[in-house]
């Protein structure tokens, strides 16, 4: 081959790491892989009742991390 061709292979592999890097980065970052709970809670929560109980508290942890989070937005240091 020549030097031409593996520059640009090389090129474009890195391109497609760097790439790869990224996304793996964001996912982290916005939370992509927090369902930590995921087959804990199937094997908890095996009836209606319990999953619909689980889900209510899901939906007020939400709530309360969202109003969490405007409340820091409220917030403004005296001058």
């Amino acid at each position: 081959m020549s030097e031409n061709v593996i520059i640009t292979m090389i090129g474009i592999s890195t391109l497609l790491g760097a790439t790869g890097l990224a996304a793996l980065l964001w996912g982290v970052k916005t939370g992509q892989f927090d369902d930590q709970s995921k087959f804990i809670d199937a094997a908890r929560f095996d009836n209606e009742e319990e999953l619909r109980d689980a889900v209510m508290m899901e939906e007020k942890r939400k709530a309360r991390k969202k109003k969490k989070e405007e409340e820091k937005k409220k917030y403004m240091p005296a001058d």
